[in-house]
């Protein structure tokens, strides 16, 4: 075949996705009857599609979101609350830009977690990065990283991620490493990157809840501060859809 060499070198400069472009061409008679400049500009596309589908499928696999929640899927029916146009604000993820965090807190079971994953999965769909974890696993994990002396490369891994999404924050009281650990985390990604936070504790008791009043004032000034909040309320949607197909699962 004349062209297979060619492709050989398509996927050698990791062009596949424009050596399968023009391989359907090949194979599809009704392609011969367009102009050079037409079959170009597909050939082109195809290559720009397939580079940006492989590139969210990267940021997908790193951001290792807790649930395969869209923002499509965001059930409005649930009496909880939900303020269907601040969703819709925010799933243009200007939020993201200017470096703005989001507060969702509510009752176990009312999809806490589903609309912090749907709002980042929108994100790394527009291009942006994030990071996922649960509070418990992040402040382990910080503890382990200062411990092993790896401590400084995991913040600045933190530090550059776009959108960094803290599950069940603020369920116990922060020991003082804790606490002092994710103030530095806040420090790095005040007014420069985003934050989710999730949590079945009011904003309001945050505060005892970090402890050293000090430390919780340069915490809560970081993450409040300029934050979209997201209050839900109401019974577990567990217990509601119980045995019925939704689209949305609430796992919080």
């Amino acid at each position: 075949m004349l062209m297979q060499p060619a492709f050989e070198k398509l996927h050698a400069m990791k062009l596949t996705g424009m050596a399968d472009a023009i391989r359907r061409q090949l194979e599809d008679p009704e392609a011969g009857q367009l102009g050079f400049e037409e079959r170009l500009a597909m050939i082109i596309d195809h290559q720009w599609t397939w580079r940006q589908n492989k590139a969210l499928v990267r940021r997908m696999k790193s951001a290792h979101l807790k649930q395969e929640a869209a923002i499509e899927d965001v059930d409005y029916r649930h009496p909880r609350r939900l303020d269907r146009a601040l969703i819709r604000s925010l799933a243009d993820c200007q939020w993201v830009v200017q470096h703005q965090n989001i507060l969702v807190t509510g009752p176990t079971g009312v999809g806490k977690s589903f609309i912090a994953c749907a709002l980042a999965q929108k994100a790394l769909r527009d291009g942006f990065t994030g990071m996922y974890a649960r509070a418990p696993r992040l402040l382990r994990d910080l503890a382990v990283a200062r411990a092993d002396g790896s401590f400084g490369k995991l913040l600045d891994k933190i530090a550059r991620t776009d959108i960094l999404v803290v599950d069940d924050w603020a369920m116990a009281p922060l020991a003082d490493s804790e606490r002092r650990d994710f103030l530095e985390v806040c420090d790095d990604r005040y007014a420069s990157r985003s934050t989710i936070l999730t949590s079945q504790v009011p904003l309001a008791q945050w505060h005892d809840q970090i402890g050293d009043p000090t430390i919780a004032d340069s915490i809560l000034d970081r993450l409040v501060h300029n934050a979209h909040r997201i209050e839900l309320h109401g019974a577990s949607m567990r217990k509601a859809k119980a045995g019925k197909p939704v689209r949305e699962e609430n796992r919080d």
